[in-house]
């Protein structure tokens, strides 16, 4: 039982460090533009796929989990 204190714990401040980086994300300036992004843009209609940040986001949070776990 104290495992899954400990658990639901972690996972309280991982969820609570993920708003406060949605807070933030729009003050940072080269998220969801890198290179890699997709962005097209025809007369009224356009379409973005973040791509590159997908992947980078992907990678950081495999690493941070990652690290975690192994405790």
């Amino acid at each position: 039982m104290n495992d899954i204190g400990r658990m639901l714990v972690v996972f309280g401040v991982l969820i609570a460090l993920v708003g406060v980086a949605l807070v933030l994300v729009g003050r940072v300036p080269w998220i969801g533009r890198l290179p890699g992004d997709i962005h097209i843009e025809r007369g009224n209609w356009t379409f973005y796929f973040p791509l590159a940040t997908s992947l980078l986001l992907s990678v950081v949070l495999t690493l941070i989990l990652w690290i975690v776990g192994r405790r």
